[in-house]
């Protein structure tokens, strides 16, 4: 192995494939050609083989490595491996996916593994030209769920979450990010009984609410897989057992996986209202991305229109640096058209701003939150009564966009 030697490997079982489509040696190798072409593989060869009575393998030799299929028939499925490296080192993942498009399988687990030295970083965008470069020593999950493109890995900050190269959290930030996002919606609020988390898929926001007060918290995210990942490898967030009590519904917290566009509007219909709601999601792309549409002023109308009397809603709003403020520019914005009183808080210690909305006017949010938090039974570690005015003082950006 060179220094400079990288490349991907995946493992993947897909269930749930037509058992005629699994025992066609010649759709199946069609299939297999097509997806390494789309990604820029070197076919140097393809064989199968049909076994009696059912049964297909298919092995691709590649002049960046190989690439098979192992079919069983009689429970639809099929076993995939593929490793590339070289220029199309993350050929791989994406053959998989072209796999997924071409064999409908209904339903799909992967394992990815980077190999080689020279990919143990991952690089995470921070704004325009610039990329923040972070070390790994060791890469826990390296997978593309059905949503996103999702690593778990040991960094220098600790374990750490990383979706779509954007870094969600790490041991060492987490609870700071954590905190800014919630305990001002805490402090602003009129009551705690009832929490709605979308996104969040670490669970922290979830058990920060039920240590702060509150008796029901649902928590809702579409990506069943990150969720269960994030239980089995983070150290901090949802254990394994205290996930399943939450998709159980067991205690105070009910895991839901679901769209959360859908679950509003299930909630509307039930006349269902709730004391903080809380968007956390990947960050807003400037560009198109799926996850935007839970950003914009029909999702936060909705989530307005669920908040019960004297309820907050509270939200990742971006970043407040100067070369990375256009979506907190925008969140801004919307925040004012939806919400008689908005209040701003920056963590001192996180790159993060968060806004939370309040439907009712309040003449003066920033004491009407220090005087909550001195109440809160929760405890914060990274917040004091200075800290959450401070906060409070909103990016000059923001002040002269608003008056501009």
């Amino acid at each position: 192995m060179t220094a400079d030697f990288a490349g991907w490997h995946v493992l993947a079982e897909f269930g749930g494939v037509d058992t005629d489509l699994c025992d066609d040696p010649t759709r199946l190798e069609t299939a297999l050609r097509e997806s390494l072409s789309a990604v820029g593989a070197t076919i140097c060869d393809v064989v199968h083989q049909k076994f009696e009575p059912q049964g297909v393998t298919v092995l691709a030799l590649l002049a960046e490595s190989h690439a098979s299929l192992h079919t069983y028939p009689e429970s639809g499925e099929i076993f995939i491996d593929v490793f590339t490296c070289g220029s199309i080192g993350s050929g791989a993942p994406k053959t998989v996916e072209l796999l997924r498009e071409a064999l409908s399988p209904k339903e799909v687990h992967t394992s990815t593994i980077r190999r080689g030295r020279a990919d143990q970083r991952v690089r995470e965008p921070v704004g325009a030209g610039l990329t923040r470069l972070w070390e790994v020593s060791e890469v826990l999950v390296d997978t593309r769920t059905p949503f996103q493109h999702m690593v778990i890995a040991r960094t220098a900050q600790g374990v750490g979450l990383f979706s779509d190269d954007d870094r969600q959290s790490t041991e060492l930030s987490q609870l700071t990010y954590h905190e800014a996002m919630m305990v001002p919606a805490f402090a602003l609020a009129e009551r705690l009984d009832r929490v709605l988390i979308i996104g969040s898929g670490e669970g922290v926001a979830s058990q920060m609410s039920v240590a702060a007060g509150a008796g029901a918290v649902d928590h809702v995210d579409i990506d069943e897989l990150e969720v269960r990942l994030c239980a089995e490898h983070l150290p901090y967030g949802y254990s394994t057992e205290e996930l399943a009590d939450a998709v159980a519904g067991s205690g105070p917290i009910t895991m839901h996986y679901a769209d959360g566009w859908d679950f509003l509007a299930e909630a509307a219909a039930s006349d269902t209202r709730y004391d903080v709601i809380v968007i956390d999601l990947p960050d807003e792309r400037i560009e198109d991305a799926q996850h935007n549409r839970l950003y914009e002023a029909d999702f936060l109308s909705r989530c307005r229109g669920l908040l019960a009397r004297g309820g907050v809603l509270s939200a990742q709003a971006g970043c407040a640096t100067m070369w990375r403020n256009e979506t907190l520019k925008r969140s801004w914005h919307r925040f004012h058209d939806q919400f008689a009183t908005v209040v701003h808080y920056g963590s001192d210690e996180h790159e993060w701003s968060f806004l939370f909305g309040m439907v009712d006017t309040v003449a003066d949010p920033t004491a009407r939150m220090t005087e909550g938090f001195a109440r809160l039974p929760y405890r914060a570690e990274t917040i004091d009564a200075r800290a959450l005015r401070r906060g409070a003082i909103e990016p000059h950006a923001l002040r002269a966009s608003a008056e501009a």
